[in-house]
């Protein structure tokens, strides 16, 4: 008995039985390839009228050797049908001549007329994909008044197709009477044609005669129009074998808004941008070339965790910079930021220092400033491991704002005291992996932390004793280079300890600071590195080392 619960238009599912075989539409032993514009095998005769286009539209597909020919081509198309439709526009606002269309002949006589004007619309007419539908009624109004270069006559299979549309599952259900079903008409425009064969032919041998990535292309767009899922699921995973490159990319992420939200596309989105965010995941290396990619391709990079970049302050300063650069009218900055960029900016992982520049950021409106900022200060205020369930709870974001990239400088907490006298307290944590890197004569750096007006930065190294017999964790305090200043500060470093979990003073010390200078102790523990990453070493406490710097201004 055949399971109810069975989707017909599912090809992993839908299955066709007979009393003597089984075979599972859209899988490779259901191959009807014999029966193609055979009409042994065939009910009906699909008439595909071809209509004309822009002289200047060259065929999506046709005669393209690369992307960048196909990409061109679509971007012209887009252009020529916004340019038609802007003068049908406005022949019709000056009082259009009356249009007749001819209905086919097959219309029976008692029919609903209404309805099937309908039908008889949805079935001649090409709906617009994604964004170059700019006007739904002028689009299809210029088609039906297009020259009909030619006619293309087919026998097909309504069961076949049917099973895998429900495009055409629809078109064949319409209610015409039976001896009238016979002939169907498609109205498509010339580029569309050699796409439409390859789609029609998959439909029974479930398979494509093209290889190129802009002949997959053109099936896939036609493969959405008639919703065909599982050619567009053969489409993408055939591009996603091909050679990714970024111009193939950030083309995949520029398809129609109907394309890209296919579940059988996903795949090669999530390809694409796995692709650039791999590629550039060193901004500041490819910069230049960043800053001139689209707005999909930046997204796509800022939404890694695994960006390479010294702070999330140096991604903030980023997507100023390629907003202002590709946005010049603050109006539609703040737009793109406010919906689509800052998303992608992790304020929660910035400096305060950073922070204020926000809130007076002319490029945010100052109630989005205002919110992200105080989101931001609130989570540096949680303790630790409810900063960690927030991160938690965003996995399944995809933007992740409360999780923390691989930045090249480890963030840090700041408390900062004015009087008595100047004075920070500065946390550093560190995660047993990170130390583990850090051998055997590694080193890794905070973020800057400010003091009487001077930045500061704290690093842990993996080093020899100074004696030089073992491996050791050292931690050093150092001050950005700037100029001849010197500044004299009394420092102390502390590290929690098993079992009492409290910070733990281990080096106290004084030093007077020139620019580019640091000191500290090469063995802060006093024990080898051995002992220290040992599974029942007493600074990991749940996998993390927790450090703690204090800084005063001696005056």
């Amino acid at each position: 008995m055949r399971d109810s619960n069975l989707d017909l238009f599912d090809p992993r599912t839908a299955v066709m039985d007979s009393s003597d075989y089984t075979i599972e539409v859209g899988r490779g032993d259901g191959d009807f390839g014999f029966a193609f514009n055979d009409s042994n095998f065939s009910d009906r005769i699909l008439r595909i009228e071809i209509i004309s286009e822009s002289t200047e539209a060259r065929p999506d597909g046709e005669g393209c050797t690369s992307l960048a020919d196909w990409a061109r081509n679509r971007k012209r198309r887009r252009e020529d049908i916004k340019r038609d439709n802007a003068f049908t526009a406005l022949d019709m606002a000056a009082g259009p001549e009356e249009q007749i269309l001819n209905q086919p002949d097959n219309i029976p006589d008692d029919a609903d007329t209404e309805n099937q004007d309908e039908e008889t619309a949805a079935m001649i007419e090409e709906p617009p994909s994604g964004d170059e539908g700019a006007n739904d009624n002028d689009s299809n109004w210029s088609m039906e008044c297009s020259t009909v270069l030619r006619v293309k006559t087919l026998h097909i299979s309504s069961p076949i197709l049917a099973a895998k549309s429900p495009f055409f599952y629809k078109l064949f259900s319409n209610g015409m009477r039976e001896s009238e079903q016979r002939h169907v008409t498609l109205r498509i425009n010339a580029s569309e044609e050699a796409a439409l064969m390859e789609l029609l032919n998959f439909m029974y041998s479930n398979t494509l005669t093209v290889t190129t990535a802009p002949a997959l292309l053109d099936v896939l767009m036609a493969a959405d129009k008639f919703e065909v899922a599982s050619c567009m699921r053969y489409c993408s995973r055939s591009l996603r074998n091909l050679p990714m490159t970024p111009e193939s990319a950030l083309l995949y992420l520029d398809l129609p808004s109907s394309v890209l939200m296919a579940e059988a596309v996903q795949p090669l989105t999530d390809a694409a941008k796995q692709f650039l965010a791999v590629r550039y995941k060193d901004i500041t290396k490819f910069q230049d070339e960043v800053l001139n990619l689209p707005l999909a391709g930046v997204e796509a990079i800022l939404s890694s965790d695994d960006l390479q970049v010294a702070s999330e302050d140096a991604v903030y300063d980023f997507v100023l910079k390629w907003s202002r650069i590709q946005y010049p009218k603050v109006e539609e900055r703040r737009e793109i930021l406010a919906t689509r960029l800052a998303q992608f900016i992790r304020f929660p992982y910035m400096t305060c220092r950073k922070l204020r520049k926000v809130m007076g950021c002319n490029d945010f409106e100052h109630e989005f400033a205002q919110k992200v900022v105080v989101e931001a200060l609130f989570f540096k205020a949680e303790a630790p491991h409810r900063q960690r369930t927030l991160a938690a709870d965003e996995t399944p974001n995809p933007n992740r704002r409360f999780v923390e990239r691989a930045y090249k400088y480890r963030p840090v907490k700041v408390v900062e005291f004015e009087l008595p006298r100047q004075q920070c307290v500065v946390y550093l944590d560190l995660k047993r992996e990170e130390c583990g890197n850090l051998f055997p004569s590694g080193r890794v750096y905070s973020q800057a932390f400010h003091l009487g007006g001077q930045g500061f930065f704290l690093s842990a190294h993996c080093n020899m004793d100074q004696q030089s017999s073992f491996h050791c964790f050292g931690l050093f305090l150092g001050m950005q280079e700037k100029g001849s200043v010197t500044f004299a500060v009394d420092y102390e470093f502390a590290a929690r300890s098993k079992p009492t979990e409290e910070y733990i003073s281990k080096y106290k010390g004084n030093y007077t600071f020139t620019g580019g200078k640091a000191v500290g102790y090469r063995n802060l523990f006093a024990i080898p590195w051995t002992s220290f990453m040992a599974d029942d070493s007493l600074y990991f406490i749940n996998g993390i080392l927790h450090l703690r710097a204090e800084l005063t201004i001696r005056h």
